[in-house]
């Protein structure tokens, strides 16, 4: 009998998962510990080109905290499937229509976590970092001016690095434009090399 192309995976049913497995060295993060919990409410759908999410709820009637501050939390994951599921998570309710509205009172508790995995020397765990902070940017606006000082110095030692300066690059135009006219002078007191995207 064939295997159907959208099968959950088994790997995201909390019982199965080893807690005390010596190759997962996140084993005590806090997005390890709530998806094994079932806290986390979707499982992943392996597909014939890709995987996706399946939520057990509507995103619409998700509620943001905790959920979205443990996707952050999971940026910093290392061990498949857990980056998938972090990294599409957190893009899928960022993208979710009423965002905005539901991010906006949380923020304060998604700096950290966004924070720590941008700080991480895994390439792949500081570019998924990158993304939701440009995710975060355009979803909140300038809301996210009185944080950004938090990230820049993070930012400028990647910038110092030629596979990422383009990216960093365009991550802190947007964090501009996304702005007031005000936050032009912080980012060049951390990163005088940068140059204004109205130049």
């Amino acid at each position: 009998m064939a295997a159907s192309h959208n099968r959950p995976s088994a790997k995201l049913c909390p019982k199965t998962i080893d807690l005390f497995s010596t190759s997962n060295s996140t084993n005590n993060s806090p997005f390890l510990n709530a998806f094994t919990s079932g806290r986390i409410p979707c499982r992943l759908v392996h597909g014939s080109v890709r995987n996706r999410l399946a939520w057990n709820t509507s995103i619409d009637d998700l509620n943001y905290d905790p959920v979205l501050v443990l996707l952050a939390e999971g940026l910093r994951e290392t061990a498949h499937p857990l980056p998938f599921i972090s990294r599409q998570g957190f893009t899928e309710l960022m993208s979710n229509i009423n965002a905005r509205q539901k991010v906006i009172p949380i923020l304060p508790k998604l700096i950290n976590p966004i924070k720590l995995a941008l700080s991480s020397n895994d390439d792949e765990v500081f570019e998924g970092a990158l993304n939701a902070l440009i995710q975060l940017s355009t979803v909140v606006g300038n809301e996210l001016d009185k944080y950004l000082k938090t990230y820049l110095s993070i930012l400028a030692k990647r910038m110092s690095n030629r596979k990422y300066r383009d990216s960093v690059t365009n991550a802190l135009n947007i964090f501009e434009e996304n702005g007031e006219k005000d936050i032009l002078p912080v980012i060049k007191s951390k990163i005088p090399t940068y140059c204004s995207v109205h130049i």
